[in-house]
């Protein structure tokens, strides 16, 4: 237990007793989190040391259980900070973020760096054979060996310090970076102030458009903001080409203002810094750390995959912008295509080759249906049951829980979901924890949270989603699966602690569901007068499936394969990083009407953070496996096919990282994956 040395009593650092252990979000506030991490770096220094001058010879309990013991106050005061900071951040977290990131990154350098721990784990680890482990413990051992050693741990004093200086330095620029990129989207918005500019927009956009200029202190108009749930339907919608360009120009350049919140110089000294990471660590380049420790291996494997969709994906966006630029033709338009316009005439052009448009889907999507959607799926594959809790404080009236049941009755998780858009939150959507699953001494159940950014509609109506943003609210639901289904003992291995680019295949893989016809016809009614999405519309959605994704991949693989060129480069020191980018594109012969999914003044992923630097490739590698793994389910002639979904339950989401990720693959498929299947499933092979 957590003995306090506060001089208030703080809630952060007390024993919390309510519901699974909930946080008590109605008892914190940001003056509490400075004082509790000061006890929690302490308490978790004391036990680090307490480990390492253990004079008896080291043993897997003394040393790694030890290990997975400690932090505990750490890890509970991080969890509930970090979360806030991502999804209801205040002026007053964004100071303390640019405190205790640094100071978090120098906590665990001293950590890895000290000597006599690392001693016992290289004993332990040159020892593993004869030590009786079962498969977890010797897993949860070799990824101690791994993470210490690509750590600095066993290098000089010297390199030690520099890689510890490095760490604390980059934390310090990724907070500093999300913060800018967060900065540009709250102090955009684009007005529209006659009816005229209106025109185009489906009634439910202008609902939130009017719903977002409210919120922004101006009531009686519309709307548009940075958030890509606002930007990207007006730029499908709006027939007013001015309005487009202001509005995709502003969204373009985030992070790229040349003032005060301008990425650049940011960016390049992160590049630099990790590039001599890097070499302190014995490799030539960062890109090659970085995928050491992943499934592809090396930056060649990942450009491998890249390139073999890159000129396919370039020939389909080709024709489709002959295709696009004749539409605009035939309306008497006398401009060429610009990246601005491309959404707005793609949607035309499904509409006359498909018979579809988004106006026509979205009155079937609703938000509250479409969470049903994924519970049903989720009982269906796995037999879980969700119950809303109305009794347990939350950190915004806008996000809500749910207990998760087990199909033997037993409680298995928390989960929130926060799905609306807001200042206070950071743009994207993504899944984290308040707490991991672990056993290590008796159950511990997780709480799991998505954080989503739909726009939210006027009081009384429904949120009505596009069909991209069902496939997220899916897919990010599949990411809390992962967490919530996880059942392993050691806290190092759960839930979604895995190679990142096997992360996103469980994600990625539960996205396919949505589209199954059973699924649409259950749950997608009209919001008005609960009637079902008809046949034709369910069938003209699924034969538009392949529609724009030369587009698409363009987009996401121009910003996967410049994440991996500037962590490629070995030598960055002059590097300048709107020149590099401009480079590469034009190297790889990126299409003017085309611009990067992220450019890299606001390319979070890889900048705000660690987590996908040289790593983005990451969701078209995880492709690969939840294309090929969804034949699977699809082969069987029962996409809910028992048996499968239990060996994709057993091998895949209760796993965590308890065994390799090939091996998990192996262990749910019964084979290797190939890559055929991405093929088919983007639209550049026969289906």
């Amino acid at each position: 237990m957590t003995i306090q040395t506060a001089a208030e009593p703080n809630p952060l650092l007390e024993v919390w007793t309510g519901t699974f252990e909930i946080p008590p979000f109605d008892k914190i506030t940001p003056e509490l989190f400075g004082p509790a991490f000061e006890v929690a770096f302490a308490e978790h220094r004391a036990e680090i040391e307490k480990i390492a001058e253990d004079p008896c010879p080291p043993t897997f309990e003394k040393v790694i259980a030890a290990l997975e013991r400690s932090g505990k106050a750490l890890d509970r005061v991080g969890s509930v900070f970090f979360n806030l900071a991502g999804a209801h951040t205040s002026d007053e977290i964004e100071r303390i973020e640019r405190d205790i990131t640094p100071r978090l990154s120098r906590h665990r350098s001293e950590m890895h760096a000290n000597e006599a721990l690392f001693r016992k784990i290289e004993a332990l680890y040159a020892a593993r054979e004869t030590l009786g482990l079962d498969a977890e413990e010797m897993r949860v051992l070799e990824r101690y060996h791994i993470t210490f050693t690509r750590n600095g741990a066993g290098l000089s004093p010297e390199a030690k310090a520099r890689l510890a200086e490095i760490g604390e330095r980059l934390a310090a620029l990724g907070t500093k970076f999300g913060q800018n990129v967060l900065a540009d989207e709250k102090a955009y918005v684009l007005v529209l102030e006659t009816p005229e500019d209106l025109a185009g927009l489906p009634d439910s956009l202008v609902a939130a458009a009017a719903r977002t200029a409210a919120d922004r202190g101006l009531p009686g108009k519309h709307a548009i903001t940075l958030a890509r749930s606002s930007v990207e339907p007006f730029l499908q919608f709006s027939a007013r080409r001015d309005l487009r360009e202001k509005a995709f120009r502003a969204w373009a350049a985030r992070g790229e203002s040349g003032g005060a919140t301008d990425n650049s110089a940011i960016a390049a000294e992160m590049v630099r810094l990790r590039a001599e990471r890097a070499k302190l660590l014995g490799y030539d380049t960062f890109a090659e750390f970085r995928l050491a420790d992943t499934m592809a291996k090396t930056p060649e494997a990942a450009l491998g995959l890249l390139r073999s969709v890159w000129e396919p994906a370039k020939e389909q966006a080709a024709r489709d912008a002959e295709a696009l630029q004749a539409l605009i033709a035939a309306e008497g338009g006398n401009f060429t295509l610009a990246p601005w316009d491309w959404r707005y005439y793609a949607e035309k052009l499904r509409k006359a080759e498909h018979d579809l448009d988004e106006a026509e889907t979205k009155p079937y999507l609703a938000l509250d249906k479409m969470i049903e959607a994924v519970f049903y799926t989720a009982s269906r594959l796995f037999g879980l049951t969700f119950e809303e809790r109305f009794d347990l404080p939350l950190y915004h009236p806008d996000a809500r829980a749910f207990t998760v049941t087990a199909a033997d009755g037993r409680e298995i998780a928390l989960f929130i979901g926060d799905y609306f858009a807001r200042p206070s939150k950071h743009s994207g959507a993504w899944m984290s924890t308040f707490r991991d699953q672990q056993k290590l001494d008796g159950e511990v159940l997780p709480i799991v949270v998505n954080v989503l950014n739909f726009a939210k509609a006027a009081d009384g109506a429904a949120c009505l989603l596009s069909f991209d943003d069902a496939h997220t609210l899916f897919h990010e639901f599949g990411h809390a699966l992962h967490g919530m289904l996880s059942d392993v003992t050691y806290p190092k291995l759960s839930g979604t602690s895995v190679a990142r680019d096997f992360v996103e295949f469980p994600s990625q893989l539960y996205e396919h569901w949505l589209e199954q016809p059973e699924i649409l016809r259950r749950f997608a009614l009209h919001h008005e007068t609960g009637e079902a999405m008809p046949e034709s519309l369910i069938e003209r959605l699924r034969a538009a499936r392949r529609f724009n994704q030369g587009f698409a991949t363009v987009e996401f693989a121009a910003s996967a394969l410049v994440d991996l060129a500037l962590h490629m480069d070995p030598d960055p020191g002059g590097i300048d990083i709107l020149p590099f980018e401009q480079r590469e594109l034009a190297r790889l012969g990126m299409p003017e009407t085309i611009v990067m999914r992220h450019r890299t003044p606001h390319f979070q992923h890889i900048f705000s953070g660690d987590g996908y630097s040289a790593g983005y490739y990451s969701y078209l590698w995880s492709e690969i496996l939840d294309a090929d793994g969804f034949e699977a389910f699809e082969e069987t002639g029962d996409v809910f096919d028992p048996a499968l979904a239990k060996r994709l339950h057993d091998f895949v989401y209760s796993a965590g990282y308890s065994r390799a990720p090939d091996e998990a693959y192996a262990g749910f498929r019964g084979r290797a994956p190939t890559s055929e299947a991405l093929l088919r499933k983007r639209g550049f092979a026969p289906a």
